[in-house]
């Protein structure tokens, strides 16, 4: 299991990501990638803590190993469902 203080990494393989993914307008990827950079440079405690992706837990549905699945801010329009494995 890895430490509480590690990096974030990033799985961006899901079909319904990939789907809105690459139908975003230029100034929306932009704005996509450039959180998902910042994203990835982030420990996970300090991620919880983190304003600015409005990090917020989706009490009414388990991920696929059964965590919590939690709901942050990409941009302005797109939001992303997350969870952490491991």
């Amino acid at each position: 299991m890895a430490a509480a203080g590690s990096r974030v990494r990033l799985d961006l393989n899901s079909p319904e990501f990939q789907c809105v993914f690459f139908r975003l307008g230029p100034n929306e990827l932009k704005q996509v990638v450039a959180s998902l950079r910042r994203l990835r440079e982030l420990e996970w405690n300090t991620l919880y803590s983190h304003a600015g992706f409005r990090w917020e837990a989706v009490a009414s549905v388990k991920a696929p190993n059964g965590a919590r699945l939690y709901s942050l801010r990409l941009s302005q329009r797109v939001r992303a469902i997350a969870f952490r494995d491991g």
